[in-house]
């Protein structure tokens, strides 16, 4: 299945949270093993003024290293976060972002994955790295 295919394949999925925050489609890259989600964000979710509340941030990378779990791993049928930490480089301020989530390590059900967060200057304004089970579909079902 080509990279366009997967997406509009997981886009109907998607939570309705992504559309509060502005998510644009996913793109995937599967020989770099990654997935960019684009956001825009108001400042309907900042506090002091333009600053995008921490909770947001987490949301947008956890977002996209699940859908590069949904979009890059064959027979994934769901991506639950077990762990996850991030970090905060800079004020992630209103305005629109880009998020590539990253595969590291698979298993079986369980995967390690990693995010950054880039605003539109380009400069790295969070990352993530998390621990998922991997809700994989039964043998025979699909």
């Amino acid at each position: 299945m080509t990279d366009s295919a997967v997406v509009e394949t997981i886009t109907p999925q998607r939570p309705k949270f992504l559309e509060l925050l502005n998510a644009s489609a996913a793109t995937l890259d599967k020989e770099a093993g990654t997935c960019t989600l684009a956001f825009d964000i108001s400042t309907d979710f900042c506090h002091s003024v333009n600053v995008i509340q921490g909770g947001f941030v987490t949301a947008m990378l956890d977002a996209a290293m699940a859908h590069a779990g949904f979009g890059l791993i064959e027979g994934v049928l769901n991506v639950a976060t077990l762990e996850i930490k991030v970090s905060f480089f800079e004020p992630s301020l209103a305005g629109r972002y880009r998020a590539i989530g990253k595969l590291g390590k698979i298993g079986g059900s369980v995967g390690f994955m990693t995010a950054e967060l880039f605003n539109e200057a380009g400069e790295l304004t969070a990352s993530a790295s998390s621990t998922a089970k991997l809700v994989r579909a039964k043998k025979g079902l699909g």
